[in-house]
């Protein structure tokens, strides 16, 4: 189970790296990446898994506060994505700035 774990892990992580690199990327040209779509949706999916994997081993809090920020970054990618006129370095900065908290509070917490 370890290792299924730890691929489902790697994923997880993988995805939000696509999601901080689309929006890194895009800055340049205020643009959203097909990639940072793809991406949220890899890292949304695999943490419900990593959640069920858990069980009730999981920290309930953080896995809340987690999922919170993950459909906040969901909902500005799927927004971004449909009118992307409205997507600025400010709004790609955001994306990218609710990644690094995403990323830090699985880390730190």
């Amino acid at each position: 189970m370890d290792i299924v774990h730890g691929i489902f892990l790697v994923l997880h992580l993988l995805g939000w790296a696509m999601v901080f690199g689309g929006a890194l990327a895009g800055m340049k040209s205020s643009k959203l990446t097909d990639g940072a779509f793809h991406g949220i949706l890899t890292a949304l999916v695999t943490g419900i898994v990593l959640t069920g994997l858990l069980g009730s081993d999981a920290n309930h809090v953080k896995v809340t506060v987690k999922l919170l920020v993950a459909v906040v970054v969901t909902v500005l990618v799927v927004l971004g994505r449909r009118r992307p006129e409205k997507v600025t370095t400010g709004y790609l900065g955001g994306i990218a700035g609710l990644v690094a908290l995403n990323v830090a509070l699985a880390i730190l917490w």
